[in-house]
């Protein structure tokens, strides 16, 4: 397994090209996602002072691709209500809260008595906002939300149309959640509570159709370890129609969170790669591929499944070559995929970036790095893998199971895509370079 970097190779050819990092320090989870005047803002989990967990404060950085990243001074910093924690924005088309039409506004917790100057405060609800997207005012009035109970955080934000008000999802206390609604984004009433046994943090609440189909429009209620729950919302409730589903099966993806306002309708969503360590970096830890989610009816029901945005495409340069499984080029950075025919037995064997990952016919299970899944009942094996300089982004099914792998390269580590076939397969496969200089990240 592929764990330690030994320090053959310097910070930044080790920095991820796909893959978000912070310009230096420490980062955690993506925050405030949203999109305006055909640009992504992100703004994340950031200690500005270091490359381990604390002093939290909000990074930013844009794009107009979500992948190539121009980055901005913090957004916001701690202050007497405490060290700036995780949350949301949106875009105030509506101006209902008075701070301009299509005013940017970040939605966040204040994490009191985690820095001197919050001392023996608790943790509640705060809003800044900008005209422009690059400075941002605190309410005076702040917080909007006072203290529920425990370390109660991680407000998500959305605009309800039917009921033509705001909605917030914030985290309690062990598996229980709540749901709050808004005339002005600053006047918050509790509407109802939630559970999704076994998580914790983050939430999410989102509409997807399901296969596609508008008229069959469901709601998606998400917690930072990737489990999910289908059901309705009325404005005030959410009831679930699912059992509690598992959606990242790799050894990484936690906290994720998806665009508001993205174009097209789409749902796009970014997680944290946890667990990222890169030792001996000026920076540390690092964020998803950018995933577009869609609702697809499988034998278990409503699945979510995760695609990455079709920007990625546009970054392809050169098809590899392929003899005997063997893709010419040593790049870390590419785009592969693959389909077979899975016969009776046999297996096919995968070196992504030295990665290794293994399926077997007979029993239908996908292994990588120790992680398995068995997958459901199909005649074809479909894969697509992205690669980084230390991750996997493994994508089986179309998108049924996100396996997203973190592995540190040594100086032994061949980089590239190497695939092994025991037994008869009937398929095909194909692999690209991906191109991302050109642009600031």
């Amino acid at each position: 397994m592929l764990t330690a970097f030994d320090g053959a190779i310097s910070p930044e050819e080790l920095r991820p090209k796909l893959h978000f990092t912070a310009p230096s320090g420490w980062l955690n989870d993506p925050n405030g996602l949203v999109y305006k005047d055909g640009i992504y803002h992100l703004f994340y989990q950031h200690n500005p002072f270091g490359t381990q967990w604390g002093n939290m404060t909000w990074g930013h950085a844009t794009s107009r691709d979500l992948f190539h990243w121009e980055h901005h001074p913090n957004a916001l910093e701690p202050d007497r209500l405490g060290t700036i924690f995780s949350g949301s924005a949106v875009i105030d088309s509506f101006n209902s809260g008075g701070f301009g039409k299509d005013a940017m506004v970040l939605v966040y917790t204040a994490a009191g008595g985690t820095s001197d100057l919050s001392k023996d405060r608790r943790f509640t609800q705060c809003l800044a906002h900008s005209s422009e997207g690059k400075t941002f005012a605190k309410l005076d009035l702040n917080p909007i939300v006072t203290h529920i109970e425990a370390e109660n955080r991680d407000p998500k934000v959305f605009w309800h149309a039917p009921t033509k008000r705001w909605m917030m999802v914030l985290y309690l206390n062990e598996d229980r959640f709540a749901i709050l609604g808004s005339d002005d984004l600053k006047t918050w009433r509790r509407l109802s509570e939630l559970r999704l046994p076994g998580s914790s943090e983050c939430p999410d609440l989102f509409q997807l159709p399901l296969d596609g189909d508008k008229n069959k429009m469901m709601w998606v209620f998400w917690a930072a370890g990737g489990d999910y729950q289908v059901g309705q919302f009325d404005g005030v409730t959410f009831t679930p129609s699912s059992a509690v589903r598992h959606s990242a099966f790799g050894n990484t993806g936690y906290a994720a969170q998806t665009y508001s306002n993205a174009p097209k309708g789409r749902t796009i969503q970014i997680a944290w790669y946890r667990g990222a360590e890169f030792p001996n970096c000026p920076w540390n830890q690092e964020l998803g591929l950018p995933n577009e989610l869609s609702l697809r009816t499988t034998a278990e029901g409503p699945t979510l499944c995760f695609w990455p945005v079709a920007e990625v495409n546009k970054l392809r340069r050169k098809k590899l070559s392929e003899v005997d499984g063997m893709f010419a080029g040593r790049s870390p950075i590419f785009d592969f995929s693959g389909k077979w025919t899975i016969p009776d037995t046999g297996s096919i064997e995968f070196e992504l970036n030295g990665i290794p990952a293994k399926f077997d016919a007979k029993s239908r299970i996908f292994e990588c790095l120790g992680r398995t899944l068995t997958l459901s009942p199909s005649k074809d094996l479909e894969l697509r893998a992205m690669g980084d300089t230390a991750t996997a982004d493994i994508y089986l099914q179309r998108g049924e199971f996100w396996m997203p792998m973190f592995a540190l390269p040594t100086a032994q580590t061949e980089f590239g895509v190497k695939v092994k076939i025991k037994g008869i397969w009937k398929g095909s496969m194909s692999a690209h370079t991906i191109q991302m200089e050109g642009v600031p990240r």
